[in-house]
């Protein structure tokens, strides 16, 4: 009986490497293959020398990158937090570029998307890093479609980021489409960490972002609306909260939200269902009125086109990191 070939991923290490960016998704990788996976896993710098990470971490990795002969299933691009240093370094986005050119799946992970965008690879493309790096992506590579919000964001082959720990959950996703849910969520349970942050879940809580002084006309409507996500959110009652005329409010929302006031109860009601589903057991029905939603089927569109789930399996994703948590079917 023939067995299928090992899964390969090298994951390509530099001088001033971010270390969790390395070592958070290999990690996972070691974890899959303790329940099922087999996954070999290989490292590799420009020239097949110690590398030296952030915390001042040495690596030695297994080989150059010229010294790579095997076909590359997953290519592993991690970051480092001064990204102008790994752009500038020549051998390496050749190397990248080379690699990445014969991979079946290419990860940036964090800033590991400069080095992919300096190699054109994500020129025309979705892609993610680290949220206070996004604004710098997106001027020195204008043909990238930067999402500055988003965990990790899937274009193709291409599969790019947030910051740090996000490798975590982007690599958890790859797990769980090379080797099923099972496999994964096995691997997240040993990690102690959730299965998984689906890939447009935003890296930022819009409650906890809403932070404008007390005196602030935009305050006390934020302050309204995280407080009972259920109430009536309309434009008006918003602005009669406010005190102000509904087309103020909205120059206020777009002045200093960046986005509607629709778009803020929106991302409120979301994370009001998130927090219900991740902690309880409640019919969806009774989630959805608790979060302003006032139907499942709204609350299901709103989850599929924020966050590309649907509320059921995103419950299931986050319960299934809990002892006892119900196991997924085949």
């Amino acid at each position: 009986m023939r067995t299928a070939p090992p899964h390969q991923v090298l994951m390509i290490v530099f001088e001033g490497v971010q270390i969790l960016d390395v070592t958070g998704p290999l990690e996972v990788y070691a974890a899959a293959n303790e329940h099922g996976a087999d996954y070999r896993i290989s490292t590799a710098s420009v020239d097949g020398g110690p590398v030296t990470a952030t915390a001042g971490v040495r690596l030695v990795p297994d080989l150059a990158l010229k010294d790579v002969d095997f076909a590359v299933d997953t290519l592993m691009v991690p970051g480092r937090p001064d990204w102008w240093a790994a752009v500038a370094d020549v051998p390496l986005i050749e190397g990248v570029t080379h690699l990445a050119g014969e991979a079946r799946t290419v990860a940036g992970i964090c800033a590991g998307a400069f080095p992919l965008a300096a190699a054109g690879l994500l020129d025309g493309r979705r892609a993610a890093t680290h949220w206070r790096l996004a604004a710098d992506l997106a001027a020195r590579y204008r043909e990238v479609r930067v999402d500055s919000d988003a965990i990790f964001v899937r274009d193709g082959r291409f599969i790019t980021s947030a910051g740090i720990t996000a490798g975590i959950d982007l690599t958890l996703s790859l797990v769980e489409g090379d080797c099923g849910p099972d496999v994964a969520r096995a691997a997240a349970r040993q990690l102690v960490v959730f299965m998984a942050r689906p890939g447009g879940q935003s890296q930022f809580s819009v409650r906890q972002s809403a932070t404008y002084p007390p005196d602030s006309v935009l305050r006390r409507v934020l302050d309204a609306v995280t407080a009972e996500p259920r109430a009536e959110h309309t434009l008006a009652s918003m602005a009669r909260t406010a005190g102000v005329s509904e087309r103020h409010l909205s120059r206020l929302f777009r002045a200093e939200t960046g986005g509607t006031a629709a778009e803020f109860v929106e991302r409120v009601r979301l994370e009001a269902a998130q927090a219900l589903l991740e902690s309880g057991d409640d019919p969806l029905d009774t989630v959805a009125r608790a979060g302003g939603f006032g139907s499942v089927e709204t609350m299901r569109r709103t989850f599929r086109r924020l966050l590309g789930i649907t509320p059921g399996a995103y419950r299931e994703r986050f319960r299934s990191t809990r002892p006892g948590g119900p196991r997924s079917r085949p």
